[in-house]
């Protein structure tokens, strides 16, 4: 993704603190009540989000209600912008792999069987 659209992706509005209570994997009902957001906005900035690889559906666990809910997790480890001479560079730095295997590992052990 080029620089300027990830940074003006991450200017819009609840983006960046949807970005930062996504370390831990969140349902967009749950993004909306903890941080405020209309439900309807929250979902647009989760597609928004995900649409620029920032964010990723990380699992589709059954409610209490026997639904599916969609849970997303952030993708994305640091975000850097570098100015160098005149350029504007963006420095996205992706989820770590040993990472994401340690996450899938302590989801499956805490599931009920």
């Amino acid at each position: 993704m080029a620089s300027v659209e990830t940074l003006r992706v991450l200017g819009n509005e609840y983006n960046a603190e949807i970005l930062e209570a996504t370390n831990d994997p969140q349902s967009a009902q749950e993004l909306s009540e903890q941080l405020e957001v209309p439900i309807a906005t929250c979902y647009r900035r989760i597609d928004e989000l995900t649409e620029a690889n920032l964010l990723e559906l990380y699992d589709r666990p059954l409610s209490e209600e026997h639904r599916r809910i969609n849970v997303y997790r952030r993708n994305v480890d640091e975000i850097r912008v570098e100015f160098v001479d005149e350029t504007c560079n963006v420095v996205v730095q992706q989820r770590s792999e040993i990472k994401n295997k340690l996450d899938d590992v302590w989801r499956t052990l805490s599931e009920p069987s």
